[in-house]
């Protein structure tokens, strides 16, 4: 879908200054933009390629100031990497602006499907399920009994939600994302083989939540696994059964959470990150990649890294001295021999 310049300015609120007929069809960076191209300059160290775009159109601050003329169409805006981030969502949203239901997809009866929504094909939607208006499904998913999926949340292609799970409102679910599977539940009988623990909760999550690719989140042995309102969950991350993730924590990929474990509010926590069971992080807390928490951390915006994580600053000043224990051990040695010890 093609937009003049101006159109684009008017959007944004901006000025233009060029042709304000031009037309644009797509967003590219501003070193790699080319005819038909809207692109962004907020960072000044990429001024250099304002002059050697083919961008048709650039949206820059109002406050920049340029030595040369050039040949694009100039959108002045207050911000201009706000305004960018604005045409995207845009942008986006004109992408994923799909209604209707597809002839293949499997419905069952007593289902509830709000207005204006899309599921696609091969979909299957158990009975009992409750969809919300404006919600997005894609093809390939599998939604359970009894589950509910709140008002303008989107699920992306292959999403599982297993039986009696909760998705809040404004929802992004991306492709592979399984909610609700068993828990890592067994115990060893006399024999020392182990027998599985029914796993008989669910999962909830709150309003604005993002669930990335091929994240797992096991339903509760009882009562809920919950994720809080505003969670944003990266790639490849597994959040094990009956642990609560507060609101407006975000967790980067290839993280794991065991069972039982408690998150609190607006932590965040690097990739690679392994979190034990049954313990407490308190609020604001932020870990460093590839950190182990096997216990409790009960200081509030605490700041930790390590295998075994403790403060960062001590742990840097730790790894220091580690670099430096073969120099150490020489000069070590040399003491011993003069002394003879």
């Amino acid at each position: 879908m093609n937009f003049t310049a101006q159109k684009i300015a008017d959007l944004l609120g901006g000025t233009i200054e060029g042709n304000p007929n031009v037309e644009v069809s797509s967003l590219a960076k501003i070193e790699e933009g080319d005819v038909g191209n809207i692109c962004f300059l907020a960072n000044e160290k990429y001024t250099k390629y304002i002059y050697t775009t083919n961008a048709t159109v650039i949206i820059i601050n109002k406050s920049l100031k340029l030595d040369k003329k050039i040949n694009s169409t100039l959108i002045k805006v207050d911000d201009a990497y706000s305004s960018f981030s604005q045409l995207l969502e845009i942008y986006n949203n004109m992408h994923q602006n799909k209604m209707g239901i597809s002839d293949k997809a499997d419905i069952y009866t007593n289902t509830y499907i709000g207005e204006n929504v899309y599921i696609g094909p091969f979909t299957s939607i158990c009975k009992g399920a409750r969809i919300g208006e404006n919600v997005k499904i894609y093809a390939n998913c599998y939604i359970g009994e009894n589950v509910v999926i709140g008002d303008n949340s989107i699920i992306f292609p292959n999403v599982s939600i297993y039986h009696s799970c909760k998705i809040g409102k404004n929802n992004i679910l991306h492709s592979g994302a399984i909610i609700g599977a068993d828990g890592f539940g067994f115990a060893p009988n006399q024999e020392k083989e182990y027998q599985k623990i029914s796993q008989i909760g669910n999962v909830e999550t709150l309003n604005e939540v993002e669930i990335g690719a091929n994240t797992t989140i096991d339903r509760a042995t009882m009562g809920s696994t919950k994720v809080g309102k505003g969670v944003k969950l990266d790639n490849l991350i597994q959040i094990g059964h009956n642990v609560q993730i507060g609101e407006n924590t975000v967790i980067a990929a290839q993280s794991a959470i065991a069972g039982s474990s408690i998150i609190g509010k607006n932590c965040m926590i690097g990739g690679q990150v392994a979190i034990a069971g049954h313990i407490t992080i308190a609020n604001e807390v932020k870990i460093a990649g590839q950190s182990g928490i096997a216990n409790s951390i009960k200081e509030e915006g605490a700041i930790l890294q390590g295998p075994m994580a403790f403060n960062i600053k001590d742990f840097q000043r730790s790894y220091i001295l580690f670099k430096k224990l073969p120099e150490i051990e020489k000069s070590l040695n040399k003491i011993k021999e003069k002394f003879n010890v």
